[in-house]
């Protein structure tokens, strides 16, 4: 018998002052049993970076083949933004750069590695996708206060995330790269 995701809801409040967003709202992130906390808190937090109108989890999840881990989609269901979380491959970052307007890969990895598997591939418009980076520590002690029922503040001022998870405050730099 398969092992059924693990369902995590987190009432979050938003407050982007770089991109002038502010948002209050409630999800449901489903974490596959091969999901690890760490990629599931960097996708949230990708989410959350990227809010906008039209933004979602992608179906599948971090299982999922043909869609990023998040995307967003105008009133006619075109994709806008394709939002990949960890280490993706070149063919992946190329394909939603092809299909959407906004491409950004997060990545709670070494961002020096994740750029060496993209540089000198074939990734459509590559100089355009930015890779944000989380310090890993940071990752690790949000991931690390995960419960099934959150309440989660992220703000974000001067690409300083400053993070309050059940009760905990975090911060954290989101360095950004290019790929080459």
């Amino acid at each position: 018998m398969a092992l059924s995701a693990t369902l995590h809801t987190f009432a979050v409040h938003l407050a982007d002052v770089d991109r002038g967003v502010y948002e209050e709202w409630e999800t449901r992130v489903a974490r596959h049993p091969s999901e690890t906390a760490e990629f599931m808190i960097t996708r949230l937090l990708a989410y959350c970076l990227e809010y906008r109108e039209g933004i979602a989890f992608s179906d599948g999840g971090v299982s999922a083949t043909d869609e990023p881990a998040v995307l967003a989609r105008d009133h006619t269901g075109q994709i806008t933004a394709w939002i990949e979380v960890g280490a993706p491959d070149a063919e992946r970052v190329h394909r939603g750069s092809k299909l959407a307007e906004r491409v950004a890969v997060y990545t709670h990895r070494d961002p020096a590695k994740v750029l060496a598997q993209l540089t000198g591939k074939k990734v459509h418009r590559a100089a355009e996708i930015p890779v944000r980076a989380f310090d890993r520590e940071f990752v690790d002690a949000a991931a690390g206060l995960v419960q099934r029922r959150n309440t989660l503040s992220v703000s974000v001022t001067e690409d300083v995330l400053y993070l309050a998870l059940n009760g905990t405050d975090l911060s954290s730099p989101v360095t950004e790269h290019r790929i080459a």
